[in-house]
């Protein structure tokens, strides 16, 4: 290792020094390569063990390695859901002093998938437009921040499961711009528009392979994530007025953006002259608005929907077993020691990279109630963790850790990288553009 080289990252990890930054990334032993699935990208990217965890290691300019690593630092600061950069590395050098590009190293996140490894053998319509829909809410979060993100696309991001839809994470940030005095309408409808056509080929790459279901139709996929998004930021934005006689209303869209999962920092409220009309604009604060409120009350950390399902879990139990007149903080002791603990115990150690935990919890709870249906009794919770971890869980391929052949990249000198569907050609990278 030459030592000129550069390594810029707040929290230092002596192990850093112990990666073969003198080789190219191409060229890297197997023992220093974790495989699994990537997404498609623009630059040469791979997996790496790091200090028991496993990091993306992306090749780029220094320039870039470090804007986007300052930009990904500063979004995570924002609360904003990406991965997590651990450091930039610059002034590498082969063997013969010869230079090699500057990388950005990043956490990988764990439990997360691109989507092309969300799906076993053909992308279902449901399963995409699930995908779109989340990548429609990371939008909304970025724009409301003044984040222009410039190359909006599935493959520029990863995906968790939460509860029976998807969480997104921001992956690729080098072409983001932070506004301090937010989005014109004009930026916003930019960012729209690339995400449709990029989602559109996306699929359509998928399509030509024979990768998604007969039924799937890429364009109206792609044309979802624009009316999700307009959906979402009219009901988090958009004013309305009413009668004074429906200040009901007030409360009726308080509940409608803490259902979305959203907080709201203050409401402004006007009458008009005659103090007949009520004109309400709400000012929200942030997502995570049932994240919080579980972390709060058993200090478990989950995604929103994830933590929607506990949170109702929860509520029954309080409902069913509790003193309604007991403090909120102390039944969800209760309820984390005696119910979800135990579930989260049961599960072999072999099977525990299976899930997150909070996800094998929602799909226990499904589990049960379809059995209750089907049994038309009620199910004691140990009878059905156990049906659920032998029948249900122990088949599932482990999201912790999924493993796809090793592989290098190839990197092409325009936007789109073959991953692991080689049936895409190159020579044809542009066509589905025409079709959009």
């Amino acid at each position: 290792m030459s030592g000129s080289l550069n390594i810029t990252s707040a929290t230092a990890d002596p192990a850093l020094l112990d990666l073969p930054w003198q080789l190219p990334l191409d060229a890297w032993p197997n023992e220093n390569i974790a495989s699994l699935p990537k997404g498609i990208s623009r630059h040469l990217v791979r997996f790496a063990h790091l200090s028991g965890r496993v990091v993306a290691i992306k090749e780029t300019t220094s320039e870039m390695a470090k804007r986007e690593y300052d930009m990904l630092r500063t979004l995570a600061h924002l609360e904003i859901p990406c991965v997590e950069p651990v450091a930039v590395i610059t002034n590498r050098t082969d063997a013969s002093l010869e230079p090699l590009n500057s990388v950005l190293v990043t956490r990988h996140l764990k439990f997360s998938l691109p989507y092309r490894a969300l799906y076993s053998h053909a992308l279902r319509p449901d399963t995409a437009t699930r995908l779109v829909d989340a990548l429609a809410v990371l939008l909304v979060r970025l724009h409301m921040i003044g984040f222009f993100w410039g190359d909006v696309s599935l493959s520029n991001t990863l995906f968790r499961r939460d509860a029976g839809a998807f969480a997104a994470y921001l992956v690729d940030a080098e072409t983001g711009q932070l506004y301090s005095g937010g989005l014109s309408n004009g930026q916003r409808e930019n960012d729209l528009e690339i995400a449709r056509v990029n989602i559109a080929g996306e699929l359509m790459d998928l399509e030509a392979g024979g990768r998604v279901a007969d039924e799937l139709d890429p364009i109206r996929v792609s044309n979802g994530i624009v009316a999700a998004y307009r959906l979402l930021w009219k009901e988090l934005t958009g004013s309305e007025s009413f009668s004074n006689s429906e200040r009901w209303r007030i409360t009726q869209r308080v509940q409608r953006l803490n259902d979305l999962g959203f907080d709201i920092e203050e409401l402004a409220i006007k009458t008009d002259s005659t103090g007949s009309s009520v004109r309400i604009q709400p000012k929200v604060v942030d997502a995570g608005h049932h994240q919080r409120r579980l972390l709060r009350l058993t200090g478990l950390d989950a995604e929103e929907n994830q933590a929607r399902r506990l949170l109702n879990d929860l509520d029954s139990y309080r409902a069913a077993y509790g003193d309604p007149g007991a403090d909120e903080e102390m039944v969800a002791h209760e309820w984390l020691v005696r119910v979800f603990e135990p579930v989260v115990r049961a599960i072999p150690e072999e099977l525990q990279g299976k899930l997150e935990r909070a996800q094998v919890f929602h799909q226990l709870l499904d589990h049960r109630w379809y059995m209750a249906q089907n049994q038309s009794r009620d199910i004691p919770l140990a009878e059905a963790v156990t049906s659920y971890v032998q029948d249900v869980l122990r088949h599932r391929r482990d999201e912790a850790t999924v493993m796809d052949p090793l592989t290098g990249a190839i990197t092409l000198p325009i936007r789109i990288q073959l991953g692991d569907d080689t049936s895409a050609d190159p020579d044809d990278a542009d066509d589905w553009k025409l079709k959009v």
